[in-house]
């Protein structure tokens, strides 16, 4: 018997998984099937699958059935996994034990489960969290071929940005000069480099910045990322003018590093700025902004705003949005 699958060269087969599953079409009672160098990636429905995939049917592998947390619960509890970490986001705390229980009873490989505690808080952007089972929040993320030791504890991190950080990173050329302003563990600095960038990435938080450095070195890439632990304003007196790709992944306040970031910015450059605005006028803000920091630049540049995107909803009536923008010198 055959079943629709997704057709895709092994090279992109991580990519290709993860945005089938961020649209919940995997099928999940069907093996992936490789053969010479192309992997088939079984689907719920081939008619959701989007037009730049190729579907074919093919016979694949029955999956031995796995017992999930719902299975255990009886109800789809929502959570995140990164790495052996399972985040849960309740505010019952009974419901939050009943979940990490029936996660330790499920098939996932899993050693830590936490629940969030607080928000994201200051200039360091940490949270706390609730540990209800294990003892470590330390893991190490795969995402792209890539892999982040971190401490959530520590230091930010998503995972449900990284469809987003891979649309960002797909677009940097050999040789492109990067800062990523707000770099955290190096979730951009480090793909951007394996695609031959250089890249200055700065954080505030010296545990994500040591991260970092372990992080380039784990990827084989610490030849082309220079990572400092600082303010990225300080970064202007050597940088100046030096950046053709800007990376701004600070969505509450990237807007007041604007002047920094266009003094860093080359004669040709790409911004790539993080917002969280009103549902009514998502990348209206950001532009204007934008461009106000331009109009105090000593330099003339041009400003094209090439992509407005909605990368997620924050809060209601809210989204986190990205806007590339590209200065060029006139």
């Amino acid at each position: 018997m055959t079943v629709p699958c997704v057709r895709v060269p092994t090279s992109r087969g991580e990519e290709t998984r993860q945005a089938l599953a961020e649209r919940d079409l995997l099928d999940g009672t069907h093996e992936i099937d490789v053969e010479s160098g192309e992997l088939y990636i079984p689907v719920t429905d081939a008619a959701a699958v989007p037009e730049e995939y190729e579907v074919v049917e093919r016979a694949v592998p029955t999956r031995e059935t796995q017992t999930t947390p719902a299975d255990v619960l009886g109800f789809e509890p929502s959570y995140e996994r990164l790495g052996e970490v399972v985040i849960l986001d309740e505010d019952d705390d009974a419901r939050a034990r009943e979940i990490a229980e029936a996660v330790v009873e499920s098939d996932l490989t899993v050693r830590t489960v936490v629940n969030r505690a607080s928000k994201v808080k200051g200039d360091l952007r940490v949270r706390e969290w609730d540990v209800l089972v294990g003892e470590s929040t330390e893991t190490v993320h795969r995402e792209y071929g890539h892999e982040f030791h971190l401490d959530i504890a520590e230091v930010y991190f998503s995972p449900r940005l990284a469809t987003e950080r891979h649309r960002v990173v797909s677009q940097v050329d050999a040789d492109e000069r990067v800062v990523d302003m707000f770099a955290g563990v190096g979730p951009f600095a480090i793909p951007m480099a394996a695609r031959g960038a250089t890249v200055v990435a700065c954080d505030l938080n010296p545990t994500a910045v040591d991260y970092l450095r372990e992080n380039a070195r784990r990827n084989a890439v610490d030849e082309r990322v220079t990572a400092i632990d600082g303010d990225v304003r300080d970064l202007v007196g050597e940088c100046e003018g030096w950046a053709d790709r800007l990376v701004m992944n600070l969505p509450h306040s990237a807007d007041e590093f604007l002047d920094t970031a266009v003094a860093l910015a080359g004669e040709d450059c790409l911004l790539h700025y993080y917002d969280i605005q009103h549902e009514d006028d998502p990348f209206g803000p950001g532009e204007s902004a934008i461009r106000a920091a331009v109009a105090e630049s000593e330099i003339d540049y041009a400003v094209s705003v090439e992509t407005e995107r909605i990368v997620r909803s924050y809060a209601p009536h809210e989204y986190n949005v990205c806007l590339d923008v590209r200065l060029t010198a006139r």
